[in-house]
Formats: C-alpha cells, sequence, structure tokens
C-alpha cells in the first residue's frame, strides 16, 4: 500500500503476490530443454509460475557464487586442500 493510504484501507493486492515495485518483466531468450522444464513444474505443482521458476532458479546460482567465494575465501586464509585432506573427503563422503 502506499504510504499516504490509511492504515485501515484494503489492499488490493492478491496474497502473496509480490508488490508490482519488487519485479520487473524482462525478456529473455531460453533453451527449449529449460522451457519446458520450467512450464512442467508449473504443470507439476513445484512452481507457482514459469518467472517464479526462473527467480527461484536465479537465487539458487547466486547462492552457488556467494559459496565459490566462501571456498575461495578459505583457501586463501588456510591454503588449497592438501591430497590427504581429499583422500579424507572422498572417505567422509564416500566416494571411495
Amino acid at each position: 500500500m502506499a504510504l499516504d493510504t490509511p492504515p485501515n484501507a484494503i489492499d488490493p493486492s492478491p496474497p502473496g503476490r509480490y508488490d508490482p515495485g519488487m519485479t520487473r518483466k524482462i525478456t529473455v531468450s531460453l533453451p527449449d530443454l529449460a522451457v519446458d522444464a520450467a512450464r512442467r513444474a508449473v504443470d507439476e505443482g513445484r512452481a507457482a509460475s514459469v518467472s517464479a521458476y526462473v527467480a527461484a532458479a536465479m537465487e539458487r546460482y547466486e547462492g552457488y557464487e556467494d559459496l565459490d567465494a566462501l571456498v575461495a575465501d578459505m583457501a586463501a586464509i588456510g591454503g588449497e586442500p592438501t591430497e590427504e585432506d581429499r583422500a579424507w573427503a572422498r572417505r567422509a563422503f564416500g566416494d571411495d
């Protein structure tokens, strides 16, 4: 609601929807397989819309970029993992 709207006014926006000021409509080109996956997710109820599916995927990707930065910081502080470290990780994850 706008700041000048009385506090007891009814909010006309549907519940659970973004404020129009929080989103921007754009056009993108995607591979057919990506579009099919997004539409399938909507059809199966795993996403509210194709836009929601793409937004969630972008948020996950951003998280991976943050993880890459964390790993780089850890390597800068503690050095790269040794072969002994890697062997331990393979055993711990059952990847021997």
